[in-house]
């Protein structure tokens, strides 16, 4: 089992930034990816970036490509994500999730794909 436990949010204005974080705990010892996903408010969960256990590759959704950074510290089993630019469609609640052993990007991409997802934390930009 893995627990994944999201903070950060919070609400800003546009073009601010926020850095949320993902604390995880459990058996963090296998290697996984971690993944960000966010859900709008009546709008399907969509993901947002991920990163391979090594940081050997990160991937992110055009639509925020360039202004958010994912980023992780294994020694201390945290992952975060640096939001800059923040624009109004930004707002929803961002999600982490975790998968373990695997690297093909098109599965990456795929709520499905998660094995562990935290419970979230609201992210709203006010224009």
């Amino acid at each position: 089992q893995v627990q994944l436990v999201e903070s950060g949010g919070g609400s800003v204005q546009t073009g601010g930034s926020l850095r949320l974080s993902c604390a995880t705990s459990g058996r963090t010892f296998s290697p996984y990816a971690m993944g960000w996903f966010r859900q709008g408010q009546g709008k399907e969960r969509e993901f947002v970036s991920y990163i391979q256990w090594d940081n050997s590759d990160t991937y992110y959704a055009a639509s925020v490509r360039g202004r958010f950074t994912i980023s992780r510290d294994y020694a201390k089993s945290m992952v975060y994500l640096q939001m800059n630019s923040l624009k109004p469609e930004d707002t929803a609640v961002y999600y982490c999730a975790s998968k373990v052993n695997l690297s093909n990007r098109n599965m990456l991409v795929l709520t499905t794909t998660y094995e562990y997802w935290g419970q979230g934390t609201q992210v709203i930009v006010s224009s």
